[in-house]
């Protein structure tokens, strides 16, 4: 029973991503278009990009008084 309830709140975090997104889409579009310009993206090339996401969507969770 307990993994069931251990899915069931994954689901619940994975349905409040497309909130999670919505509310950091300028940091959103940046990681992609740094991903995007090369098609030989480098380990860590878009570190930047990529801490600012993180901490755009941390931050959105804590809001929600979600998690990731």
């Amino acid at each position: 029973m307990a993994a069931m309830e251990s899915v069931k709140k994954a689901n619940a975090r994975l349905r409040n991503y497309p909130v999670l997104m919505g509310k950091c889409g300028e940091a959103a579009a940046k990681y992609a278009a740094c991903v995007t310009k090369d098609f030989n993206v480098k380990h860590k090339s878009c570190q930047s990009e990529f801490d600012a996401l993180k901490s755009c969507l941390q931050r959105a969770a804590n809001s929600l008084k979600t998690r990731l």
